[in-house]
């Protein structure tokens, strides 16, 4: 034996058991789409038998599913280090480089089982797939130094587009969003119909020229007895969307919203939802609100349906005119001076402070670290302190870090959302962190309740309402996602 060679010490048969029923246990959780409850019978299986390259790649594909990019690729490595000749492993690996745009990495684990299964029809095709993404990302970056960068909101020509004869759906009055207007046009959602190209570009046109004119971070103010309204993730769940509003009163001058992120992806009537969360902003400036979450970008569009949604509703022309619109979005907001609310959470940095946030720079994609890819992607923890996010981007951050943000910043707590939760919501951080989750039975499988959060101005005291799942048509959720998300299987 080698001298510096670990000596594994021996795991007895009640173990061995003990862990695969673990195991079965939590495969039938991961069949029922239950993921969480899967991932702690899996790493129950783990504490049983460290040493099963199974259990951590099952619990690889559990956090991909929740989009726990950092974890799924740990869980995956720890795999390979296990058993090298376990290719599922590298899929799943491969599956978390590409979530995390790490597509090269991706490309060389699709390689190596390609090479070490050179029949395998399905590894050539992945590899293919993934090869195509890095070509094309090579060959956009190379065409980027020379190209003019055309901004696509100057470059339609409404004029130029005709309202054809049997168009029955709702339309903008002199060119302006009007309460009739957007009543009709959920109608006219509700019935799976389209709104007319022409308007839908006008609403994105002035969309992007309003929110250019915000802040990076938005002050609210809430009249002392009047209510105000937090929502969270949408996720393209429209049909839940309208009984948010059949539940608590449709937006108004006197019936303020925030929608905290996460409106679009996954969900396969995503259009729906941002066309009607977008009319009511321009309908309502200054008593309806939005936040950019992290789904409100390019790569994640890409990947879990939106563009392909957009494209196949639309225009790809139409997929790029939403990535404009959405890196206007503002970052966070701040109630009353009290309570701030972002899509994802607290910072990697101490000294953080509400001027930072109004000064970021936001008309760009999120990049990898700071406090705008924090704002987007940072989750809370039980334990004090910090730990790396189980994303691969942002942070994870302790009841101590949140007190300390709030002490400084003489706030009263935080609102965020970015997170399913059984009950639609979750009080942590002694009462200071709250999750709010507005999609219920995420994904037509979590069986979780949606929430909203209702407050007033006099003591803004979050009063929690939840609700189940309404039904939709039929088309499942991730109807529109990109083809490589069957890496994830």
């Amino acid at each position: 034996m080698a001298e510096n060679e670990e000596v594994k010490d021996p795991i007895s048969q009640e173990d061995l058991v003990a862990a695969e029923e673990f195991k079965n246990e939590a495969n039938e959780y991961f069949k029922k789409q239950n993921y969480i409850i899967a991932i702690e019978f899996y790493s129950k299986a783990i504490e049983k038998n460290p040493n099963n390259a199974v259990y951590y790649a099952n619990r690889s594909i559990s956090n991909l599913r929740l989009e726990n990019f950092g974890y799924a690729l740990s869980d995956a490595t720890k795999a390979i280090e296990i058993d090298r000749s376990y290719t599922k492993a590298y899929y799943r690996r491969a599956a978390a480089y590409m979530s995390l745009s790490k597509y090269k990495l991706a490309l060389k684990d699709f390689e190596y089982v390609t090479k070490v299964r050179p029949n395998d029809q399905d590894a050539k095709m992945k590899y293919n797939e993934c090869a195509k993404i890095v070509k094309k990302i090579a060959f956009e970056k190379a065409i980027a130094v020379d190209k003019v960068v055309v901004n696509v909101a100057d470059s339609i020509n409404l004029d130029a587009m005709t309202i054809e004869d049997e168009y029955d759906g709702p339309c903008l009055e002199n060119g302006i969003v009007t309460l009739r207007f957007v009543t009709e046009l959920m109608e006219h959602f509700k019935d799976q119909k389209k709104l007319h190209r022409k308007f839908a570009y006008k609403i994105l046109i002035d969309a992007k020229a309003y929110l250019q004119t915000l802040p990076s971070m938005v002050d609210i103010k809430v009249p002392y007895d009047e209510k105000f309204t937090v929502c969270g993730d949408i996720h393209g769940q429209y049909y839940d969307l309208l009984n948010v509003f059949k539940l608590n009163g449709l937006p108004s001058e006197s019936n303020p919203y925030l929608f905290n992120g996460d409106f679009v992806d996954r969900g396969s009537f995503s259009v729906e939802c941002i066309f009607t969360l977008l009319s009511f902003k321009l309908l309502y400036p200054d008593h309806f609100f939005m936040s950019r979450g992290n789904h409100e970008t390019m790569v994640m569009n890409r990947v879990y349906g939106f563009r392909g949604e957009v494209t196949a509703k639309y225009s790809s022309q139409m997929a790029d005119l939403f990535t404009e619109v959405y890196h206007w979005l503002p970052l966070a907001h701040c109630i009353n001076s009290r309570v701030l609310v972002m899509h994802g959470g607290l910072f990697t940095r101490d000294d953080v402070t509400l001027d930072d946030i109004r000064n970021i720079e936001r008309n760009r994609e999120p990049p990898e670290e700071g406090i705008m890819c924090d704002l987007l992607w940072s989750d809370p923890q039980p334990m004090m302190g910090r730990s790396q996010s189980k994303r691969g981007v942002g942070c994870q951050f302790g009841p101590d870090i949140t007190a300390d943000f709030l002490e400084k910043n003489n706030l009263d707590y935080i609102i965020r959302s970015h997170e399913v939760k059984n009950q639609g919501y979750e009080i942590a951080h002694n009462g200071k962190c709250i999750t709010v989750f507005s999609a219920p039975n995420y994904c037509d499988a979590m069986g979780n309740l949606g929430a909203f959060i209702t407050m007033n101005g006099k003591d803004l005291k979050p009063n929690f309402t939840t609700y189940e799942a309404v039904p939709h048509p039929n088309v499942k959720a991730m109807a529109y996602a990109h083809s490589m998300l069957s890496m994830f299987c």
